[in-house]
């Protein structure tokens, strides 16, 4: 750890929450309304990537806000739902809004559900009576609004038709589009619950996160998405991709479309390969 990190990372909680605000390309809001959540969720969504690749540099994942945070901010990187909605949690409550972690199990083919802990959502509380608010920056493609988490009636927003339908034992399902995304479960959890999901999509052969790369961000027109090689860039519903021919070209997307800086490129990892422990640098120069 530099300089530079230590004295961030024992930085007053305010000046934290600045520079997070300065990552997102935000500023403080004057108080936690449901327009302040709406505009840090997408800002969130512009800014920070979706992306699983500590799990392919061999980076250890610890979910903790601290350094959930510090990896967003210091490191300029993004992560996957854990991370993410992690990270946001955290800022969302420095600025005064209510938050409780829950859990959701994804629909997978055939509409499977995933593992229990599969997903963290976000149930946010705002000051101005409105909500509460579903919000969630680590789904990838997904709403670009906060949704109301009491309504269920269809809900638009600009990436599709939402709605929340009520599913067994009390729980949710979230619709896009008549489609279900996710089965969401109402009971507060905390951030340490979420470890043994975190771990099953780090290393299980099941998981599509431990058998391919992906790093995908909004943008103010489409979406952005690197996938091994093929950089996939969607344009007001126009898609189109391009296969990357070497080392140079995807170092160089990385750092020009996600703002991420490495030395080499990452490579899928077998699942079950060995890891660097925790602390431990590894050689891809983040900045």
């Amino acid at each position: 750890m530099n300089e530079e990190t230590q004295q961030q990372a024992h930085a007053p909680a305010s000046a934290r929450v600045d520079a997070y605000l300065e990552r997102i390309g935000a500023t403080r809001p004057a108080r936690a309304d449901a327009t302040a959540l709406r505009e840090l969720q997408l800002r969130h969504l512009m800014t920070v990537p979706f992306e699983n690749l500590s799990i392919h540099l061999g980076q250890d994942i610890v979910l903790e806000e601290e350094k959930l945070v510090d990896k967003i901010v210091t490191d300029r990187r993004g992560g996957f739902c854990y991370e993410l909605n992690g990270a946001f949690a955290a800022l969302l409550q420095e600025l005064g809004f209510r938050v409780t972690l829950l859990q959701a199990r994804v629909f997978g083919d055939g509409g499977r559900l995933g593992i229990p802990y599969d997903h963290v959502a976000l149930r946010v509380g705002t000051d101005d009576g409105t909500g509460p608010w579903l919000a969630d920056v680590g789904f990838g493609d997904h709403a670009l609004h906060p949704l109301e988490l009491e309504a269920r009636t269809e809900q638009d927003d600009p990436s599709g038709k939402f709605r929340l339908r009520e599913a067994p034992q009390g729980d949710l399902d979230l619709l896009r589009d008549g489609s279900r995304q996710f089965r969401l479960d109402l009971r507060p959890r905390v951030l340490s619950d979420f470890r043994a999901g975190s771990w099953y999509h780090r290393t299980s052969p099941d998981s599509h996160f431990s058998r391919s790369l992906i790093c995908s961000r909004r943008t103010a027109d489409g979406r952005v998405t690197l996938r091994g090689r093929t950089l996939i860039t969607t344009v007001r519903g126009e898609r189109h991709e391009a296969e990357l021919q070497d080392d140079d070209e995807v170092l160089a997307a990385y750092r020009d479309h996600f703002g991420v800086a490495l030395t080499r490129p990452p490579t899928v990892r077998p699942p079950g390969a060995d890891r660097a422990p925790a602390g431990t640098p590894v050689n891809t120069d983040l900045r």
